[in-house]
């Protein structure tokens, strides 16, 4: 008889598999704008495309040592990444949860009693004090005949492969911000170089001044302007310690340093060659792009959410049973006479809600056409980041060129000019407008210089700074364990496995 009880349990439960279907819509990927090419890309040719080596990080390319150091600081000491970090762990979590849904809520209870009449000598001998002890152990499961469940762990792997993008995203931000901020520090004590060398210059001028007011040569007021560029040009090169301090501090909380107790000292004089990387074909970018990648997964969170709501239309089944022992005596506890047992099951349905499914689902659906608005959007604003660094690069190149032509040409007219002075032709004024000039361009160059690092550092997080989409953590199989991918659940309760056949 128990054996013909047991039997329909198995009828029951695998009715209910075989019955199981997932409904709501199948999640496909949506189309993007797409361009066939860049547009800022034709007609130029870089002149020395570099890709970082084999298993390089991207910033290898700048041959820097003392950039690469402080690269790998955000890894370790990055604080906005660890909390990134933390969300992505979280968000696995979140999948584990919505897969212990698949199995049994097992509990298990054990009770001792001892009762009487509240007023003594009342009542028959039976209704005096008696003891009970009792234990029982007991089993809930809700199958997923309608996919709820298999939505929702679709969701929730989607909600996480998503956030492990957005890690992705969050590191390459950090690193790119790092390296312009490095670039921005470079060109500062560059700048200052330049104004140095413009004060010892301008230091030797007022001497010559001087010694040719001395004997005559000279007007006081071509002392007092010499002495007045020279100053002002003190005073320019001490300026430069407000944003050099601005950027290691900048730096420094990036790396996750205190800025009190962090420096980044003056390094060799920036590279005068600017490393370009390769664009790829534009269908490539949504492949490499982490923040795209983060929007496309969300997108599939949100159809897989629809899936969910519209699973509430449809009625639950609830399968019960519970076997124990309860007896007056602990002797007797554990005989077979004490044993106990129960089975049942249930089906419930709301039949009137006010709509509420409607709007639920409703909402689902607008949440998703919300994400797919979204991501076209994440998308176009890449290729026109791709486009503007691109612009970027080429015109400035060609800046760069023809600024290099005006610090030379200025520089030869600041040496005429002085000795156009020494030979009495000329007045002082015009030696500081040519020594000015020259100054100014050659300031010119160097922000130049720094804009184009600046542009070939952006244009690598445009194209994604090496990530790949195949980086993502693979979706867990139904009941696959996300914290421990390679073990079954099954594995940790093996008394479970009969009842609960792979649904992969």
């Amino acid at each position: 008889m128990n054996g013909m009880r047991f039997r329909n349990i198995g009828v029951i439960v695998a009715a209910a598999l075989t019955a199981s279907c997932t409904v709501g819509p199948d999640y496909f990927k949506p189309s993007a704008p797409m361009p066939d090419a860049y547009k800022e890309a034709k007609g130029w040719k870089v002149a020395n495309p570099r890709e970082a080596g084999s298993g390089q990080p991207w910033w290898s390319i700048y041959d820097d040592p003392v950039l690469d150091g402080l690269e790998k600081q955000i890894d370790i000491s990055n604080q906005n990444l660890k909390a990134a970090e933390a969300a992505y762990r979280e968000a696995v979590t979140l999948i584990a949860q919505a897969q212990s849904q698949f199995y049994p809520t097992l509990s298990v209870s054990g009770s001792a009693q001892r009762q009487a009449p509240l007023i003594p000598g009342t009542g028959s001998p039976s209704n005096r004090a008696q003891n009970q002890f009792a234990t029982t152990g007991a089993a809930s499961w809700e199958p997923d005949i309608w996919g709820k469940v298999r939505r929702t762990i679709e969701s929730e792997s989607a909600a996480a492969q998503a956030s492990a993008a957005e890690l992705a995203a969050a590191r390459l931000s950090a690193q790119i911000t790092l390296a312009t901020d490095y670039f921005e520090l470079r060109s500062t004590d560059e700048q200052r170089r330049l104004l140095d060398a413009a004060v010892v210059a301008y230091t030797e001028s007022l001497r010559i001044t001087q010694n040719q007011y001395a004997v005559g040569n000279a007007a006081l007021a071509a002392v007092l302007e010499a002495r007045t560029q020279l100053e002002q040009t003190q005073a320019q090169a001490i300026n430069t310690g407000v944003a050099r301090a601005q950027f290691e501090h900048a730096i420094a909380v990036l790396a996750g340093k205190p800025p009190g107790n962090f420096s980044v000292a003056v390094a060799a004089p920036m590279p005068s060659r600017v490393p370009v990387v390769p664009t790829g074909l534009p269908s490539t970018l949504l492949e490499r792009r982490p923040d795209i990648a983060a929007a496309e997964r969300t997108m599939q969170e949100a159809n897989a959410q629809i899936g969910a709501a519209v699973a509430a239309y449809y009625p639950d089944v609830t399968l019960s049973g519970s076997i124990g022992v309860a007896s007056p005596a602990l002797d007797t506890l554990f005989a077979a006479s004490s044993a106990l047992w129960a089975i049942g099951s249930g089906v419930s349905d709301t039949l009137f809600d006010a709509g509420l499914r409607a709007a639920q689902v409703a909402q689902a659906r607008a949440v998703y056409d919300e994400n797919v608005a979204d991501y076209r959007q994440t998308v176009l604003a890449a290729f026109q980041q791709v486009e503007d660094d691109l612009a970027a690069l080429r015109i400035l190149a060609d800046q760069a060129v023809a600024e290099d032509t005006t610090v030379k040409d200025a520089r030869e007219a600041e040496r005429l000019t002085l000795n156009q002075y020494l030979a009495g032709n000329v007045a002082y004024t015009s030696v500081v407008v040519a020594q000015q000039t020259a100054l100014t361009n050659e300031e010119a160059a160097l922000a130049i210089l720094e804009s184009r690092l600046v542009a070939s550092v952006a244009l690598i997080g445009a194209v994604g700074g090496g990530w790949s989409v195949a980086e993502l953590p693979k979706e867990p199989a139904i009941g696959e364990s996300p914290l421990h991918p390679k073990s079954k659940i099954e594995t940790w309760f093996p008394f479970l496995q009969p009842f609960f056949p792979d649904q992969k």
